[in-house]
């Protein structure tokens, strides 16, 4: 049997791949402290985690954990502001080296599709893994999946439309 990698392997393979899940579950603000909480969390985890685990499937779900809590904390917390915005004005927000539209459009989702979407295309999990992650079966998570990656082309085809330019 096999023994495991060390953990700063674990980390050189796979935290791209979980900063890129987070950037899309919780925006660019976000996303470097969910990943480095994930990893914190997993370095006191990972001796008892099972050498023949699916380290990015557990990883991954580590970072769904750390996105709900940082979503939580975030709903909590008054943000002081120095002048009100008009109302509708949203703020420009670093999408993180994504199209903002895109980022946007990514974050206009309901949590599910989003989540499916990250999991499944960004993380590169089966929709069986996806599942267990947010819940439900494989296929409603392929569905989820499914109905945001539409949701997505609408949006996005319908603003670069507007620009009218191509991406």
């Amino acid at each position: 049997m096999r023994g495991k990698q060390p953990f700063e392997a674990v980390v050189a393979a796979h935290g791209s791949t979980v900063l890129r899940v987070c950037r899309a579950v919780l925006g660019p603000a976000d996303a470097d402290d969910a990943w480095s909480e994930t990893f914190l969390s997993a370095l006191r985890a990972y001796p008892d985690l099972p050498a023949d685990a699916n380290v990015e499937a557990w990883l991954v779900t580590i970072a769904h954990r750390k996105a709900i809590d940082v979503t939580r904390a975030a709903g909590r917390r008054a943000l002081p502001v120095a002048e009100v915005p008009e109302a509708g004005a949203a703020p420009a927000a670093d999408s993180g080296g994504l199209d903002s539209d895109l980022a946007g459009a990514l974050g206009a989702l309901p949590p599910k599709q989003k989540q499916a979407i990250a999991y499944h295309y960004l993380a590169g999990l089966a929709y069986a893994d996806v599942a267990a992650i947010v819940g439900g079966s494989a296929d409603a998570a392929r569905r989820a999946a499914a109905d945001g990656i539409a949701r997505l082309r609408r949006g996005y085809a319908a603003v670069t439309t507007a620009e009218g330019g191509s991406r």
